[in-house]
């Protein structure tokens, strides 16, 4: 499993609304275990992240720029799933810097 070249699109979260019209877009690199990428979408214009992957675990730190103004950082952890489709899915536990409240949102791949 490698998830460089994947693109995958948020199908829901705990810490706000998913905009089904223009989900959060998220696209992975991937080389040696380290994983790195952009996304931007619904609440977001520009984000990035990096971190490492040791099998179906992903540790990432991330920041990014919201549409309503200001900038939001924090880390993750993902559970990389492969549905019956073989499309693979994130799922995901997250908190903010400075907050302690954990999150969880759903990432599905796009083929």
């Amino acid at each position: 499993m490698n998830l460089n070249g994947r693109k995958f699109v948020m199908v829901s979260s705990t810490a706000s609304e998913v905009d089904q019209d223009s989900p959060t877009e998220f696209r992975y690199e991937e080389s040696g275990g380290v994983v790195w990428g952009s996304y931007t979408g619904d609440t977001v214009t520009h984000g990035r992240f990096v971190g490492t992957r040791d099998g179906d675990l992903v540790s990432i730190s991330y920041v990014h720029a919201l549409k309503a103004g200001g900038t939001a950082a924090g880390q993750s952890s993902s559970r990389i799933e492969t549905g019956d489709d073989g499309l693979l899915r994130l799922v995901e536990e997250f908190s903010f810097d400075g907050d302690d409240t954990v999150h969880v949102s759903v990432c599905r791949e796009v083929a």
